[in-house]
């Protein structure tokens, strides 16, 4: 394996990267991770790159403005080996065959150090703009970077931009218990390393080093060399290098990663002159320990970023606001508390998936914008998206935070959905168009209304009735007996009536029998409230049983017509749900009215809710059914 190192004429503009073997790569100024974007002679596409065994095939693309040079001449296509090199612009390419051996057998340093983090707080740099200058590079090394190899590419390079006593750098990676030994022992692995001069040797970490500087967590240097510039011109214990530090890296998000820096005491640098004294490299260890420190944070910031942004697909920005500077774990407690859920459902999707069956993508991509109308109208109105099914989204308000207009926030909320596919409905080039919302269907929801109020009005009745038949009958014995055959043959009518009424609406039309057994069982209800005896009494409720029991059939019959097919299932579900709260309610509100007034009067107020049902179903007009044909027997 050969890596291929990119230098431009400042030191900054550098990478190192590993070419993957017999495998094409296009060099380029805008080539993705083979990018050399500080030369502006470089094409976008420049080089085609193909690495074979140990040698590196180069050829020009013809897209490529400037040549490219070879041992000094002007080359369109050569291959060239481990130490050699090409030019493009201003842009020096070197194919290396240096190899990485962590070794644990190192001899022990002459001098060992450990820089805690509050002694480096008082280290002052002598060149601290330099240092500043890049270290604001930082933040976007880290975004830029695709995927961590990516981002210690960039590392190492500002590593040794900012380092300029280093001669080498990398990331380090420790795997396993740092105080483990034997079969148990960790493991250290370079993830990405670098050196300025491509001369030398491989590279050899100290895994001692290594793995002391993760014990004690914090800042370690070896030196393998004392101050004795005598032995300088000598061959050091460490081969090529006279010190090395680490740095771990700290924060459980980079946990197990590590700065590793080596280089010689005597070196010359343009900037500073060479030395042997380890206090002379503390400006180097603190710079390190602030790159460290800085990507820990960044990175801690950029996990807060995803998770900010995967809460917000479920979060109105109120609640987001509150969990910024509240603790999460208090305001995300479960608990129980009312609050006001929203079920929105698209209508059409499985026709829509027949008609789009060659291009479920689309559909796809159509869905997840319906999904989207319904999650942004929930989120405008403070709620919690609480889980998606399929077509379908739901939205609750009143949890995590106590709203006392919920109500209001979740009918707005669903005023919202419907006006939106209404309008995109009028568009036809619109993705939304061909789906509309089972809140839109404006008929299907005076339907379920419908059923909401009426058996709210039975229940209304039921604490009334039997105080109302013990001021009808004179011997307290009898009453029993009468309530019973009174509710009996209200509900034997009832039962017949489903039948013959049920038949009869298939012929005469579902809406013309509701209308009629609404407009009866109004009109039954005001005499009633003028009944003088138990007879009468019944009588009348015999007469309404047989009104009641045909309302049942028809209301299901228009809710299962007034629904789309795929939708069958909901709409009944709908009014089920509806059929059961107003059951429930009915009795609370009927104890109310007849608590204020006399049982009599609870009649009329019954009579007058079905009366105005009556006219509002009158007054909506026939829905539009769907014609269900059942096969015939032969």
């Amino acid at each position: 394996m050969a890596d291929l190192i990119a230098q431009g004429e400042d030191p900054q503009h550098r990478w190192r990267r590993v070419l993957p073997d017999d495998e094409e790569v296009v060099l380029g100024r805008t080539a993705g991770m083979w990018a050399v974007a500080w030369d502006p002679h470089i094409s976008r596409r420049h080089a085609e790159l193909r690495l074979s065994g140990r040698a590196l095939e180069v050829k020009r693309l013809e897209s490529a403005r400037n040549p490219v040079y070879f041992r000094g001449k002007d080359s369109d296509r050569f291959s060239l080996r481990p130490g050699e090199h090409f030019v493009i612009g201003r842009t020096t390419f070197t194919l290396s065959d240096q190899r990485v051996n962590v070794t644990s057998d190192a001899p022990q340093p002459d001098q060992q150090q450990s820089f805690s983090a509050q002694y480096l707080k008082q280290v002052q740099f002598r060149n601290p703009d330099h240092r500043i200058e890049v270290l604001t590079r930082l933040p976007g090394v880290i975004s830029g970077a695709a995927d961590d190899a990516e981002l210690c590419v960039r590392l190492v390079s500002m590593l040794l931009a900012g380092a300029p006593r280093a001669e080498t750098a990398a990331v380090v990676a420790v795997e396993g218990d740092v105080h483990a030994a034997g079969a148990n022992r960790p493991t250290v692995r370079v993830v990405h390393w670098d050196r300025r001069l491509v001369t030398g040797g491989d590279f050899q970490p100290s895994q001692r080093l290594i793995l002391e500087a993760f014990r004690e967590q914090q800042s370690v240097m070896h030196a393998w060399q004392g101050s004795d510039s005598a032995g300088a011109q000598q061959f050091t214990a460490r081969g090529d290098v006279d010190w090395a530090s680490c740095t771990p890296v700290p924060g459980q998000l980079c946990r197990g990663w590590g700065l590793y820096l080596a280089g010689r005491f005597h070196a010359e640098l343009p900037t500073m002159p060479g030395t042997s004294d380890p206090h002379d490299l503390r400006e180097d260890v603190k710079f390190t320990e602030l790159v460290a420190g800085a990507l820990s944070s960044v990175y801690q910031m950029r996990l807060l970023e995803r998770q900010q942004a995967s809460l917000s697909q479920f979060f109105s920005p109120v609640v987001l606001a509150t969990l910024s500077v509240e603790d999460p774990e208090v305001v995300l407690a479960p608990r129980e508390t009312e609050v006001s859920v929203l079920f929105c459902d698209l209508r059409g999707f499985s026709l829509e998936t027949e008609r789009h069956a060659g291009n479920l993508i689309e559909l796809l991509n159509r869905v997840s914008k319906a999904l989207g109308v319904m999650t942004r109208q929930i989120l405008e109105q403070g709620g919690v998206v609480g889980d998606f099914q399929g077509d379908a989204a739901m939205g609750f308000w009143g949890w995590p935070l106590a709203q006392q207009d919920a109500v209001m926030r979740t009918c707005r909320a669903a005023l919202g959905i419907r006006a939106e596919f209404e309008a995109a409905a009028r568009r036809p080039e619109s993705p939304l168009a061909g789906f509309r919302s089972l809140l839109g269907s404006r008929r299907l929801a005076l339907l379920i209304a419908m059923v909401f109020v009426i058996n709210l009005t039975y229940g209304l009745l039921g604490p009334v009735l039997p105080l109302y038949i013990q001021q009808l009958v004179s011997n307290p014995k009898r009453l029993a007996s009468t309530a019973g055959t009174i509710s009996g043959v209200a509900a034997f009518t009832g039962a017949a009536a489903a039948l013959i009424i049920g038949r009869l609406s298939d012929r005469l039309g579902h809406r013309r029998v509701l209308l009629s057994c609404l407009g009866g069982m109004s009109l039954l209800y005001f005499p009633q409230a003028l009944a003088r005896s138990a007879t009468v009494l019944g009588c009348l409720l015999g007469m309404q049983g047989f009104f009641q029991g045909g309302l049942s059939p028809s209301t299901s019959a228009m809710v299962v017509g007034g629904a789309p097919r795929e939708k069958v299932g909901a709409a009944l579900g709908l009014s089920s749900s509806a059929s059961a709260t107003g059951y429930a309610l009915g009795p609370m509100l009927g104890a109310l009215v007849m608590g204020a007034t006399t049982p009599g009067t609870v009649y009329l107020f019954a009579g007058g809710i079905f009366t105005l049902v009556t006219l509002s179903v009158a007054a909506s007009g026939a829905p539009r059914l769907r014609r269900v044909v059942l096969p015939q027997r032969h």
